[in-house]
This record gives C-alpha cells, sequence and structure tokens, in this order.
C-alpha cells in the first residue's frame, strides 16, 4: 500500500481503496472500483479473503477476489432480454464514497453509491432504469457487514438480481468444511448445466469439496466454515433467498488467466444471493440485503 491518492483513500497497486482500521489492528480494505471489499484481516493478523494474486487490478475489469458485487444480474442470466455484462455492471464501474467515518460505539464504516450517471452511454441503453444503489461496509471488533440497498428513483418497476460473490480463504480446501446447509434444496450446476429446475436435497451436515463444486442452494440459512485451527460464521439477510458454494477445481482454475493454477486450493466462494428469481422493485421503494462474516 502506498500514499494516499486523495482525501480518505489509499493506493493499493494503482487502485484507490478505503481502509478501515481498528485500534486493535483489524482491517479492511475496499476498492472504490465494484464498491470490492479486497481484504478483511482480524485482529490476530488472519486474512479471511482471497485475492487473487493474479486478480486485474487496472480499474478496467472484474476483479477475481474480496467480495465482488453482481448486479443487476446473476452470471449472464439475462433479465427481460437486456444484454449486459456477465455478473451486470456494478462490479465494474467506480462507485462514489459517500461516507467514510468511526460508527456507533466504535464502529468503523464506509458508504459507496452508485447512479445512472455513472454508467456507460451502453450501459444506459441496456439498463434504462434510474435507482441509487448503495454499498455500507461495516468493520467491528470480530466481523465485516457487507449490506446494499437499492432505491428505484425512477416511475417503473425495476427488476434485478444480486450476488455477494464472497471469495473466502482458506489454507487447505480439503481440510475445509461448511456446516449449516443440511436439508436445503439445491441446483448443481456441475452435474446439470441446463437443467436449473433439478433439485436435489442435502444430506450432508457439513460440505467437503472435491473436484469442481457448484450449488446454488434454497437457503438463507447461517453457515460456519471451519478449518483445522479456526472457524468463520456466516449469515445474510433473509431477503437473500439463495446461497452460491463454488470451487472451480484444478482443471477449470488452470483455465482461468486471472487465477494461479493452484489458486483453487486456497478459496471458497459462499455467497448470499437473491438469483432464483428476479425482484421486482416498485417505483419509489427501497430494498436491503446484507452479509455478516463473523470469527470464531
Amino acid at each position: 500500500m502506498t500514499s494516499p491518492t486523495a482525501p480518505g483513500t489509499v493506493n493499493f497497486k494503482g487502485l484507490p481503496c478505503i481502509l478501515l482500521q481498528r485500534p486493535a489492528g483489524n482491517r479492511a480494505l475496499i476498492a472504490l472500483h465494484g464498491a470490492q471489499v479486497l481484504s478483511w484481516v482480524s485482529a490476530d493478523g488472519r486474512e479471511h479473503l482471497y485475492l487473487s494474486p493474479r486478480a486485474q487490478l487496472d480499474g478496467q475489469g472484474a476483479i477475481r477476489g474480496g467480495i465482488p458485487l453482481c448486479f443487476p444480474q446473476f452470471n449472464q442470466r439475462v433479465i427481460e432480454g437486456r444484454k449486459l455484462p456477465k455478473h451486470g455492471f456494478a462490479r465494474l464501474l467506480p462507485w462514489q464514497v459517500v461516507e467514510q467515518a468511526p460508527g456507533p460505539a466504535g464502529h468503523d464504516q464506509a458508504v459507496l453509491r452508485l447512479t445512472p450517471a455513472q454508467l456507460t452511454p451502453a450501459l444506459r441503453q441496456a439498463w434504462p432504469f434510474d435507482f441509487e444503489a448503495r454499498v455500507s461496509v461495516t468493520l467491528t471488533a470480530r466481523q465485516l457487514d457487507v449490506a446494499f440497498e437499492l432505491v428505484n428513483t425512477g416511475d417503473q418497476p425495476l427488476p434485478f438480481a444480486l450476488a455477494l460473490h464472497t471469495y473466502l480463504r482458506v489454507g487447505d480446501i480439503g481440510q475445509t468444511r461448511l456446516e449449516g446447509l443440511q436439508g436445503a434444496g439445491y441446483w448443481d450446476a456441475v452435474a446439470h448445466p441446463q437443467n436449473p429446475a433439478h433439485i436435489e436435497q442435502e444430506r450432508q451436515p457439513g460440505l467437503t469439496i472435491e473436484g469442481e463444486f457448484d450449488r446454488v442452494y434454497r437457503s438463507a440459512a447461517a453457515t460456519t466454515l471451519r478449518q483445522p485451527d479456526h472457524a468463520l460464521a456466516l449469515s445474510q439477510g433473509a431477503e437473500l433467498t439463495e446461497t452460491v458454494v463454488w470451487n472451480p477445481g484444478a482443471a477449470l482454475c488452470a483455465g482461468l488467466a486471472d487465477m494461479p493454477a493452484d489458486g483453487y486450493r486456497h478459496m471458497l466462494c459462499v455467497e448470499a444471493a437473491r438469483i432464483d428469481a428476479p425482484v421486482w422493485l416498485a417505483p419509489g421503494a427501497c430494498w436491503q440485503a446484507g452479509q455478516t462474516l463473523q470469527t470464531l
């Protein structure tokens, strides 16, 4: 990290960012590009988010790692026939800093905003809705909160999907276990890529990852990521009705230009999402959701 580039920002490998930091040493780094959390380090010095060492950090494309914001569509699921970039445009654009200040009870918080004024003409043509989106990142003693808020400022209903595409850092994916999804229905996108209506029920009390893993769980239940030396609790608002669990595995990872060949061994995505069906937000209405990560 180098010298500040503007009041309240730091320069991370050329990328303007906000640094939240508490006296105990825990800190979070948020890129203005995409309002994307890149790092969350707890007071013991442990990094909890995975950022690929090959991530694109030029402010032009998607950043591989941290907590990308997938909005207003997930993957390439087209909403209302509108052709948008994969995972939408929110993670590809610069956001404006609205607030960066200590919050109540010693919390540290940053708020960033996206409006149609920041969209390119081509994106504006593909997405002709009026809106204001805000991302709030709050750092407390043991947890990180990421909240999303969307207001429809136009005069027509606005359809959208959302996912907080959280990349969690793990020491070894082979020694990692994700608990909390037993009993939930899921679509296995690896086994049935063309048939999202094929729903199975999770029977395992804890998921272990072998090979490529890509499932959309119909669950907003809290989960726990367990590793041999520590655990992390994840929770999400009821508005985020799905949980996506993804690891590319060795073969797919080898083909990703912005990931090292062994990157899959050190990450697991556990994504709080609303993607099975779009939300239709009425004119003047506000929609809020979020995800909390807490050390145990």
